[in-house]
């Protein structure tokens, strides 16, 4: 690829799925759409193109990927199900739940995925765009947020650009992400304890009413899961936490009766928010003020998750 151009830019139809499936089948990188956030991705079965997004982000190597597959039987072929994880896929797969289960031992997929845990974190997509492109290229792909590491994820084609440009092959336009954070995760334990790695749009009440009650927070000895680095998400300024108002040198984003230069939500209401964030965060770096406010929001609900990236943007 010309990396002074820009990535091709394919429609979400026929062709330029076929496209996107070809670019990855020949080991390319495709920024694609997640009914959570945009991912870059590239099939999970090559070394050379799972290294390949690593280098476009800038990512450190010990962070694992998540994998993405188009159904339970092919994420079977790729990890130990047991009856946890089945309950699991059967209740919010295809949706935004990453599973971190024991990898099987002769799994077709690049050692660099998982970092080289004995685990796999898995998704079987929602969005159907995805869901397409996953069965036309006929391999399971490793799909990242597609943006620079630590930096905020993308929920539009033009973040995508913005962030990784001429480093990727082509963007699969499928127009803004819905829910607008990245997926919840979930490791299930050996020892039949369970722990929320990330917060989510699907909430730890969720999981605890299919498996009961979330197993004492485990001390990690290393990174298990996407998202867990402690600065992550960051726009590339100061931010301040729960800020009810504004500092001259700084771009406000307000929710519910604080109303800011810009609003995740003037109503209030948490799935907004969670679906507005990164934008606002893209639009508090883009600002000429040189430092981010936010204003507080309820640590209840999909606000555990909007917190915990709030907190890893400000770290």
């Amino acid at each position: 690829m010309d990396h002074a151009s820009r990535p091709a830019i394919l429609e979400p139809d026929r062709d330029g799925i076929a496209e996107a499936a070809r670019i990855l089948r020949e080991g390319g990188l495709v920024a694609v759409p997640t009914e959570t956030v945009y991912g870059l991705a590239a099939r999970a079965d090559r070394d050379e193109s799972v290294a390949a997004i690593y280098r476009a982000k800038g990512r450190p190597s010990f962070n694992p990927l998540i994998v993405h597959v188009p159904d339970l039987a092919t994420a079977q072929a790729l990890a130990a199900f047991d009856e946890r994880a089945l309950r699991l896929a059967e209740a919010f797969w295809p949706g935004p739940l990453t599973m971190v289960l024991p990898l099987r031992k002769q799994a077709p997929v690049a050692a660099a995925v998982t970092a080289g845990l004995t685990t796999i974190a898995l998704r079987c997509p929602a969005h159907p765009v995805m869901r397409r492109l996953i069965a036309e290229a006929g391999v399971p792909l490793a799909a990242p947020s597609a943006n620079r590491s630590g930096g905020v994820s993308p929920t539009d084609s033009a973040h995508v650009v913005e962030s990784l440009g001429a480093r990727i092959d082509a963007v699969l336009d499928g127009g803004a992400c819905k829910s607008g954070l990245e997926s919840t995760i979930v490791a299930l334990r050996g020892d039949g304890r369970w722990q929320v790695l990330r917060p989510g749009p699907i909430e730890e009440s969720c999981i605890s009413a299919e498996l009961g009650t979330p197993s004492e927070a485990v001390t990690l000895q290393e990174i298990e899961a996407p998202g867990q680095l402690a600065s992550h998400y960051a726009p590339g300024k100061p931010v301040r936490l729960n800020a009810q108002t504004s500092r001259a040198d700084e771009f406000h984003i307000g929710f519910g009766e604080v109303a800011g230069d810009v609003t995740l939500s003037g109503s209030g209401d948490l799935e907004e928010a969670a679906a507005r964030l990164y934008a606002l965060l893209h639009a508090g770096a883009a600002s000429p003020k040189p430092r981010i406010a936010v204003a507080p929001i309820p640590e209840e609900g999909v606000g555990t998750a909007i917190n915990d990236r709030l907190r890893r943007a400000a770290a």
